[in-house]
């Protein structure tokens, strides 16, 4: 039988993690997304149209794609200013744009949209979203700074205390049944404020999460992230994890060695490798290679991802 394996983040990180679980022939994967983003093409169809942020989920929807096809290209392209003349227009997300065709086509069913979308696509796995509302992402500074809106969190050279919506957002009926069907539940790989923990904070999520047998693994960064976790440590993430509310069983690492030459482009950009600093932890720690060096970026490898998780698996259901 097949395990159940439940990945809840959103964005690039997300994407990455997917593209490299999807093709385990013994996973049954489902990708809880994210819906808070406000920058981009998608903030603004959220601005529009008042629905929840569509691209993250679209993002995991083409790292979900059984292989390359032109429907994959179209849902990837944006519209560029050498292309047209329309200020409408350039910026967007053409993926974005479809989905809310079909969203609208489908009476404003999101849930109804992804299906579709998917399988076109011929999606490998389940992608639901973690709230069907359109939400906003607060920030509290430690210095007690309000920032409102997820794309201006990373802006302000100041440092995150939490996140939070200002009021109480409900959870889909999928992410939940989700989650509790879950052999094992990752968090990751992704932005800490921005991508995980808008999952997170919706109570429901966090509930079900806590309440589950299954255990819990965080997929930590690598690199620190400007304006989310400068200077942070592997037990500083899963501390702010946990000062949300959710438990974490285990936490991924990556031991790979990284290229001096690479650390000091990183540190150019006040950014340095999440170092672990105790030896003891009342969480499993799991080593792996699991980095790939290209084109000056430290990056997971969802090949390597791939070729670990199982591993991962095992020893966080010891």
């Amino acid at each position: 039988m097949k395990k159940k394996i439940v990945v809840i983040g959103g964005g690039h990180g997300s994407a990455t993690m997917l593209r490299g679980l999807k093709t385990i022939p013994e996973v049954s994967l489902t990708s809880v997304v994210a819906v808070s983003d406000s920058g981009g093409s998608t903030g603004r169809l959220r601005n529009l149209f008042d629905i929840p942020a569509i691209g993250d989920i679209r993002n995991v929807m083409t790292a979900m794609a059984q292989e390359e096809t032109m429907f994959k290209f179209l849902m990837e392209y944006r519209f560029k200013q050498s292309a047209i003349k329309n200020e409408d227009v350039i910026g967007h997300n053409l993926g974005n744009l479809i989905l809310y065709a079909l969203m609208d086509r489908q009476g404003g069913n999101l849930t109804e949209a992804i299906s579709a979308a998917s399988k076109v696509l011929n999606v490998q796995g389940n992608i639901v979203p973690s709230s069907l509302e359109s939400i906003t992402l607060f920030a509290r500074m430690v210095d007690g700074t309000i920032v409102k809106g997820e794309a201006n969190i990373p802006t302000l050279q100041n440092q995150i205390s939490e996140v939070y919506f200002e009021h109480e957002v409900r959870a889909s009926h999928q992410a939940i049944q989700a989650i509790k069907e879950a052999d094992l539940i990752v968090l990751g790989i992704g932005s800490l404020f921005t991508s995980i923990l808008p999952n997170l904070i919706i109570k429901d999520i966090a509930k079900a999460i806590n309440e589950s047998k299954s255990p819990v693994v965080y997929y930590c960064n690598i690199m620190s992230e400007t304006g989310e976790t400068d200077s942070y440590c592997l037990e500083d993430h899963v501390e702010m994890i946990e000062k949300h509310g959710v438990k974490v069983d285990g936490v991924v690492r990556a031991n790979d060695t990284i290229p001096n030459y690479l650390i000091d482009i990183y540190k150019k950009n006040n950014q340095q490798i999440v170092q672990k600093l105790s030896m003891k932890h009342s969480y499993k720690i799991i080593e792996k290679n699991l980095l790939i060096f290209d084109q000056n970026f430290v990056r997971h490898s969802p090949e390597k991802i791939k070729n670990t998780f199982m591993e991962v698996y095992k020893e966080m259901r010891e």
